[in-house]
Order: C-alpha cells, then sequence, then structure tokens
C-alpha cells in the first residue's frame, strides 16, 4: 500500500476592486498596450483598505472547505505560503486557524515569494507521508499592492492580490503514476541570486517594509530555464514525460514567461491554464488561484495529471507534479 495527498478541495479569493490598465495610464509613463505586449496583464485585484491577507486567506479556505463537503475541524495542519504577512508575527496561519474556528490543527507559514505555494505543497505531501497529518488546508494568500513602488512602472503594473486553497488529504494508492494525488515534487533555491528580486525593507535591516525591486530581464531569462528543467525533473521522478501532461498550471507572472517555459517542455498552449490576464501576479497565490479558476471553467477534471512550477526571489524554484 502507498499513502498519497489527494486534493480532496479547492477554492479562491479575489478582492472586489478590479483595476484595470487604463488606471496607471494618468500616473505613470505607460498605456493598456505597452502592459498587454509585455506582460498578457489586462486587470488585477486590489485589497480594499484594511482588508488583509488572513482575511483573503480565510475566505479562500472557507471556498476548498465547502468544495471538498468538510468543515474547518476536519483539518489537521493548516500552511500558508505568503510574502506580505498581516504582522510579522503570528503567522497568517494561524490567524486562519482561528477565523475558520479550528482549535486542533497545527499552523505555520512558509516564505518563498512566489514558489511559495508550491514549497507549501511538497512540504504538506510531506506531513502526510509521514503520517503527521491526514488533511492539510495549503492556502496561497497575497496583498502586494501593500509593497508596490508605485513611481516604478516596471513592477506596480504586473501585482495583484487575492488568495487560493487546496486540501490535500491522505489516501491510498498503488504506488504507480496511475494514482491520484501528489506524485513528485522537485524544490530549488540559489541565495547568489537575491539582488535579482527583493524587497528593500526588513526588521533587522530598516524597520521598514519597503517596496519590491527586480530587475525583469534577468528574472526572464533564470525563469524560462528553471522552471522548464524543475518541470522535467519533477515528470522523470514520476516516471512520466511532458506527452503525459493534461496541464500546465504555471506562476501567472508574465505571458512572455508561460509561453517559453511551455515551449521549451514541448507542450503546446492548449494545455496551460492562463489566468494573468485577469489576475496579474498575485505571487504565491497564483497557482492555487489558476487551479481553482480552471477547475471552475471545466478545464481541470478528475484524472488530469497536472504540472505545477514556479520561481521567486531568493532565488526559489520547484514543481509539483499531481493527478487530480
Amino acid at each position: 500500500m502507498t499513502i498519497r495527498a489527494v486534493v480532496r478541495g479547492v477554492g479562491h479569493y479575489l478582492p472586489a476592486r478590479v483595476v484595470e490598465n487604463a488606471e496607471f495610464e494618468g500616473k505613470l509613463d505607460t498605456t493598456d498596450e505597452w502592459i498587454r505586449s509585455r506582460t498578457g496583464i489586462e486587470r488585477r485585484h486590489f485589497a480594499a483598505e484594511g482588508e488583509t491577507t488572513s482575511q483573503l486567506a480565510i475566505k479562500a479556505a472557507e471556498a476548498a472547505l465547502a468544495d471538498a463537503g468538510l468543515n474547518a475541524g476536519d483539518i489537521d495542519a493548516i500552511v500558508v505560503a505568503t510574502s506580505t504577512p498581516d504582522f510579522t508575527f503570528p503567522s497568517v496561519a494561524t490567524m486562519v486557524q482561528a477565523g475558520l474556528g479550528n482549535t486542533n490543527a497545527f499552523a505555520f507559514d512558509v516564505q518563498a515569494v512566489c514558489a511559495g505555494f508550491v514549497f507549501a505543497l511538497a512540504n504538506a505531501n510531506g506531513m502526510i507521508l509521514s503520517g503527521q497529518a491526514k488533511r492539510v488546508l495549503v492556502i496561497g494568500a497575497e496583498t502586494f499592492s501593500r509593497i508596490m513602488d508605485w513611481a516604478d512602472r516596471g513592477t506596480c503594473v504586473l501585482f495583484g492580490d487575492g488568495a487560493g486553497a487546496l486540501i490535500v488529504e491522505a489516501a491510498e494508492g498503488t504506488g504507480t503514476a496511475a494514482d491520484r494525488g501528489i506524485l513528485a515534487s522537485d524544490l530549488h533555491s540559489d541565495g547568489r541570486y537575491r539582488e535579482l528580486l527583493y524587497v528593500d525593507g526588513g526588521v533587522s535591516t530598516n524597520g521598514r517594509s519597503g517596496h519590491l525591486r527586480m530587475q525583469g530581464n534577468a528574472v526572464f531569462k533564470h525563469a524560462v530555464q528553471k522552471l522548464a528543467e524543475t518541470a522535467h525533473t519533477a515528470l522523470e521522478k514520476a516516471g512520466l514525460t511532458p506527452d503525459d501532461v493534461s496541464w500546465i498550471v504555471p506562476h501567472q507572472a508574465n505571458l512572455r514567461i508561460i509561453t517559453a517555459t511551455a515551449e521549451r517542455m514541448q507542450v503546446p498552449m492548449e494545455r496551460v491554464v492562463v489566468t494573468v490576464a485577469d489576475h496579474g501576479n498575485t505571487s504565491a497565490a497564483s497557482i492555487p488561484l489558476a487551479l481553482s479558476t480552471a477547475r471552475a471553467r471545466g478545464q481541470i477534471k478528475a484524472g488530469d495529471l497536472i504540472v505545477t512550477e514556479a520561481i521567486g526571489g531568493g532565488l526559489a524554484w520547484g514543481s509539483v507534479v499531481l493527478r487530480w
């Protein structure tokens, strides 16, 4: 008997405020056409004043619980991937736990920026395989609008806010690639590239939150190479090839990165889930948001083989292969 971490439920939440590209035209030297042509982004959602990352996460979690037909008390562990927590501490995960009314789970945050959800999902898989938890609520939630430099047209037009949640639970499998659930994961990081993507603030540096800084061209080159490589590695670990893939669900950073990565993997865009036009880059929230959106669209169905892959500041990157 093989234990697998199988998807039980999925959900997401987006703030009510929708920000079209045209809103930036009067404030920056940019246009809707410029943003669309370089990023594929048409609009994004921004959290309202006073609306926090934990609040977004709670709403996404509630949607996932409803989809799974579970109560909050059925969850053994809560893992939140975020780089924009409400506070330095406590963790967003413990605030989600309280907001859901769960008193028996253990809860903690994972910080790997845009790769955070992949890292969190791999951790959830490990906890299930070790027997430490039976059901794990994995959430990606961000309010990146709080750390934007609104004078920097190269970054502030890229990001949005939102949250997505996935519930995985232990189930018996055959030990083959035909099993439902997480089949393989592949994680990497390289701290030498810190200057390519970072926030220029922190508790032990200058005591302020700071703003996001990015060397876009360099990040693009690393992203395409590293995302394709990690996806291939995870597929090899599972004994599969790109031909077996039903859907690539990538980190939604930039349409050009998504397209170039799919091309390098030799997977047609017809088998790639794309939500970046409507959400922008929601960092750790982008993959669960895309999974939930694609399921709602009727794209992802039971038995589909999914590859998720993401790269973020650190640099940190990785992938997870799972059968829905």
